[in-house]
């Protein structure tokens, strides 16, 4: 997004003198816990002048863990997203600049012998004080953002429900400081109900004679069906008017995942590269990361289930544990477990439905646990068996699936993978009776782009998510 490159240069400026701050902080802190708190005893009493060695030796680091930071794009400015989107790029980066440091740390033994302990514990350290300095530099800039005059006058090209679905993002991302003129109809069909009549202003023939008289910085097309020479036409009236252009790709029509450009003697052959879990060793680290994260889950969660237990089997009659067949990885079925929240026999009589708003068939302690996701941890069974996974596209019934593969364009293909226990559409308030197509958008952008990061990601916003948990 366009944006006031000086105010963007200065807050990442800001940035990284408040992150120099903060890791330096971090390891002069563990610094001293090792040596003058002594919560772990000491064998070899260190040097006398040791806190000048390791106040020169925490300068270097603090450089190299703000190179890593820049290279995790920590620095790009404006920020975009909630906080705790946040969180996982900085805990990775706190990580790896530890990792460095410690192997740069084995380099220079013959000149300083740092404590492993030391350089161990700064990774909480430097963690916890940078997430602080983090959270209150990315409040401060939002509470700037919000207070500033400045606009990006943005013209949407389309009235689609990708259009509608742009507008609600901008509004929500108030570092952009967006102020939408206006849409413009890209074709004759009837425009989005949830884009508001009056910001309508005419067809895209009317373009260039509304840019003359209009201050436009950044123009977005949402309809990618237009032909290619008007799309070209766009672009080149909005080089003229020194206009920032984007166009949003349809993910059922181009996906948005990298190409791939193989060669067959000399034919070009241009495709989609293989997704990140097509990857056999990738595969293996997020198996890694199932079994490792669910038998912590359980582990932790074990009083909570035995605590609802009995509160379930107080409440009404019947077990206590709901067993249900779901669609899992390249379409095998298997039983997916859940705190029962549901009458017995709840759907006799309508068949398989999905759940409502204050649905009657819910009990009291079912509604509870639906709200706070507690009737979901049985299936950290369902993930150590290897049937699921911690994150990842939900599964859904076979009923609903036979239904879905015919009617929704490229909805199996969310069933190469393991499906999650929580996943990216329902982090985003996507789940129960909402719209089946959104969620493949999203199920796919997850497929497309995964990675350890974005995984720990979804579960950190899981914690927080119950839009539409009933």
């Amino acid at each position: 997004m366009k944006r006031n490159d000086t105010s963007d240069a200065l807050l990442s400026a800001l940035s990284i003198t408040a992150d120099a701050v903060a890791i330096y902080s971090g390891l002069m802190l563990a610094t001293w816990l090792r040596f003058s708190a002594r919560i772990i005893p000491i064998i070899n009493e260190p040097q006398p002048d040791f806190y000048k060695v390791y106040a020169i030796g925490a300068a270097f680091a603090t450089v190299i863990t703000i190179l890593v930071f820049r290279n995790l794009g920590l620095y790009i400015r404006p920020q975009t997203g909630s906080f705790i989107d946040k969180i996982p790029r900085i805990g990775k980066g706190c990580l790896l600049g530890t990792l460095i440091n410690f192997t740069l740390a084995f380099a220079v033994i013959h000149i300083a012998d740092f404590s492993r302990i030391v350089i161990i514990s700064s990774v909480i350290t430097v963690g916890i004080i940078v997430a602080l300095e983090r959270y209150a530099l990315y409040r401060l800039e939002w509470n700037m953002a919000r207070h500033s005059k400045t606009r990006n006058n943005i013209l949407i090209l389309g009235t689609d429900a990708s259009a509608a679905h742009l507008t609600t993002t901008l509004q929500k991302e108030t570092m952009l400081k967006a102020n939408i003129v206006g849409f413009m109809q890209t074709d004759i069909t009837t425009p989005d109900p949830e884009i508001p009549a009056d910001k309508i202003i005419g067809n895209i023939g009317t373009l260039s004679e509304f840019l003359e008289h209009t201050s436009v910085n950044q123009i977005i097309l949402t309809n990618s069906s237009l032909g290619h020479e008007k799309i070209v036409e766009i672009i080149l009236l909005c080089e003229q008017n020194l206009i920032t252009f984007n166009m949003i790709l349809d993910l059922f029509r181009v996906l948005t995942s990298s190409m791939d450009v193989q060669s067959l003697n000399d034919i070009p052959l241009l495709g989609i590269s293989r997704w990140p879990l097509d990857y056999f060793w990738k595969r293996i680290l997020k198996r890694g990361e199932d079994i490792i994260g669910a038998a912590v889950a359980l582990l932790l969660s074990a009083p909570i289930i035995v605590i609802a237990a009995i509160m379930i089997k107080k409440s009404s009659p019947g077990p206590i544990f709901y067993k249900q067949e779901r669609c899992g990885e390249n379409g095998k079925n298997f039983n997916l477990y859940k705190l029962r929240t549901m009458q017995i026999d709840a759907e006799q009589d309508s068949g398989p439905v999905f759940t409502a708003q204050n649905d009657p068939r819910t009990t009291k302690i079912g509604a509870l646990l639906r709200r706070t996701n507690m009737d979901e941890l049985p299936q950290l069974w369902n993930v150590l068996k290897g049937e699921m996974s911690m994150a990842g596209p939900r599964p859904e019934r076979p009923h609903f699936v036979e239904k879905f593969k015919t009617d929704i364009n490229k909805y199996m293909w969310r069933h190469v993978s393991k499906p999650g226990m929580t996943g990216w559409a329902q982090v985003n308030g996507l789940r129960g009776n909402t719209s089946i197509e959104e969620r493949i958008k999203y199920d796919l952008y997850y497929l497309e782009n995964w990675s350890l990061t974005f995984d720990f990601k979804i579960l950190v916003r899981t914690l927080f998510a119950n839009k539409n948990a009933y």
